[in-house]
Formats: structure tokens, sequence, C-alpha cells
């Protein structure tokens, strides 16, 4: 596989010709960014106060479809509230998917919650729900209360969190169908999914709420950032208390009224994410043409991309590559990374990580066979 290797590093290199060493995902900034963040430091309002907050929120909220959206430090404290907010309880188990990104699991263990992991659809990395229904019918009772009761640990069942993984949307629908016979409220991890949508609706946008991310390698960045977007009032309400010391409004005292965090994403962060949401629409325009740059060059090669689900329309944030097996593919990590052209594996799963090893999970086997093949190739915003 070498000259395979060689003639798509070739490729790539060809497609980001402006960079002698070629990023993954690197952030870019070709709009107002410098213009408003100048305009919180000149009015002072560089904290959680001021106006680029409330506009950040605005915007995300109408550009995804949702009624309320609730700005963050970073995704990860995003869904931390999101579990808390819809009823997760210390103890309680909430089902994601081993193949995430660690934040995912992370994030469920701050609200108090214990992974439980199913297995992903090869096709759309995310969730399956075939792998979702088997795990409740096998494991799961509903008590006297119509609450869904793990009949093996005896732990409520609290929540669903399925990952749209690297932008593409997983069969979101199925899972939320699923949960509802369950009585179980889906939180989406969205993270990386700011742009795709599943027919025809945002994702994000599904289930009780979901959480969006703006990380420095995310499609845009605020430099870090976070977000819930809901349409539950109550919902986004509360996060937004909580996740402000839960203070209680008041011309000079300082009252809380319950446990709260300082989670809330402060102006200067949300002025670069108001610039980079005015400039969405053309990177995803940017992003979709080096996706279908990638899918010719793969269908030329007999290389495999992984690509959208039926009624899916990616945001094109990560572009994948299935190749042969391990040894493949830390074959071509390495020449790739060798000869200046960034690719990564996709990440451990979670239930082989020392803090999730004891996680009840369901055998995971096309998790792990992805494990062992996908590698991600860059997918940057090119500038020329």
């Amino acid at each position: 596989m070498v000259h395979g290797h060689s003639a798509l590093i070739d490729f790539i290199k060809s497609l980001y010709s402006e960079q002698d060493c070629v990023p993954l995902h690197a952030p870019v900034f070709m709009g107002n960014e410098k213009k408003y963040m100048q305009d919180c430091i000149d009015t002072t309002f560089v904290s959680y106060i001021g106006k680029y907050v409330t506009q950040f929120e605005e915007i995300t909220a109408a550009y995804t479809g949702s009624k309320y959206a609730v700005a963050f430090v970073n995704g990860t404290a995003a869904l931390q509230i999101a579990l808390q907010v819809a009823g997760v309880n210390r103890g309680d188990e909430v089902i994601t998917q081993a193949l995430t990104f660690v934040a995912t699991a992370n994030a469920i263990t701050h609200a108090g919650g214990n992974p439980v992991f199913v297995d992903v659809d090869r096709d759309s990395l995310g969730m399956s729900p075939k792998a979702l229904s088997k795990w409740l019918e096998d494991n799961v009772i509903i008590n006297s209360g119509s609450q869904a009761i793990n009949r093996t640990s005896g732990r409520p069942v609290s929540a669903i969190v399925p990952m749209h993984t690297f932008g593409n949307p997983c069969r979101i629908d199925e899972i939320i169908r699923i949960a509802d016979e369950y009585n179980i409220p889906v939180i989406e991890d969205a993270a990386e999914s700011l742009g795709s949508t599943y027919k025809q609706k945002h994702t994000g946008t599904f289930g009780l709420a979901g959480i969006l991310s703006y990380n420095g390698n995310k499609t845009i960045t605020a430099g870090g950032g976070g977000m819930i977007i809901t349409d539950d009032y109550a919902l986004a309400v509360r996060a937004r208390h909580i996740s402000t010391t839960a203070k209680i409004p008041h011309k000079w005292e300082f009252a809380h009224d319950e446990l709260g965090y300082n989670f809330r994403l402060n102006n200067v962060c949300a002025s670069i994410g108001v610039a980079q949401m005015e400039k969405l629409d053309s990177y995803l325009t940017n992003k979709r043409r080096t996706a279908e740059s990638y899918a010719e060059y793969c269908r030329n090669e007999e290389l495999k991309l992984v690509g959208a689900i039926p009624g899916a329309t990616p945001n094109n944030w990560l572009n994948a590559i299935v190749l042969g097996d391990r040894e493949d593919r830390d074959a071509f990590l390495d020449y790739s990374n060798e000869q200046g052209v960034m690719a990564r594996p996709i990440w451990n799963l979670m239930n082989k990580l020392g803090m999730f090893k004891n996680c009840q999970h369901d055998g995971l086997e096309n998790s792990i066979w992805l494990e062992d093949r996908i590698v991600n190739i860059p997918s940057g915003v090119r500038t020329v």
C-alpha cells in the first residue's frame, strides 16, 4: 500500500498547495473577528455580560431552527448541564457510544451519570438504532412510575446521548422513536455537526436538547465555546441560570438558590463566534467542494471514503477513509505525518480507557472494526 499512500498524500498536498505542512483542520479568520473583538475592548464588556453573547445565541438558534440557545465555555460543559437539567441524577445510567471523543463520556460522568456503551453503524459511525433497541430490550424494564430501570444494576437509565460523528448525521429519528418507547430523553452530541442536517432538519434539534462545540478545530470557532440548543423553555432557562452561578437577579445582593457553575461563554469569545457565523455558509460550501474532490479521488482509486447515509447532509467537518486493517492504518499514519500531512486515527474506544473500563457495553463489534480502520485526513477550509 506504500504507492497508494504516496498517491493520496500527493493529492492532499495538491488540494492544500498553499501550505507546506497540511493541518487536519485549522481555524480561518476571514471576517469581522478583529472588529468585534476590538468593540469588546473599547466597551469594556469582555466577560459573560455583553451583546455578542446574546447575539451569538440568537444567530445560532435561528440557524439551527431551535427556539432557544444557551452559550457555554465549551461543549463539554454544555453537555454536562444539558444532562443535569434533563434529569440525570448521581448514579443514573446514560447510554452513549464507545466510538466517540472522550468529552462525551467525561460530560456524562461530570453530570453524575454512569456511561453505558452501545454499538454504532459502520456507515454513519453514529449510534446504531438496532444496537440500542437490542440493549434496551435485553436489559431494561419499565417500573410502575414509567421509569426505565437497568434490571442488572437496578439503576435508572436517565438519558441517551448519540453522537453525529465527524459531522455525519446518525439515524437520529429512529433513535428518538426507540427512546420514546422507554420514556428516556435524548440529548444529542452534535458538537461536530454545526451545519449538518438529517431529513432537512438540523442535527441537535431532534431530541430534548442538543449541544454544539466551537473549539479551535471545529468548522467554526469561538476560540472555544459550546452551546445548548433546545425547544424546551424550562430547560433553557434553568441551564442558563445554573451555568451563571445560579445567581438570583438583584440590583446589588449576591443571592444564589442552588449549586451553580461558572460555565457561561464570555463576550470576547462570543464576538469571534458571531463573526464566524457570518462566514459559516461560505465555509460549508468550501468544505463540500473538498469532500467532493476526495470522493472523486477515492472512487478512481477504489479507496473507501466515509459518506453520508440516505437523508443526511453532512457539514464535512472531517473527512475519513476506511483502510484495510490496523496495520495498514498505522502505516498510513506514519507515512502521512512524516510527509507533513496531518492525519489522525479515530479515537480509542471509551471502554478501553481506564476510567470507563468497567462500564457495561454490548460487545461493540462495529466499533472495534472501525477503530482499527478509520483515519481522518485534512479537511479545513482551503484559502486558495
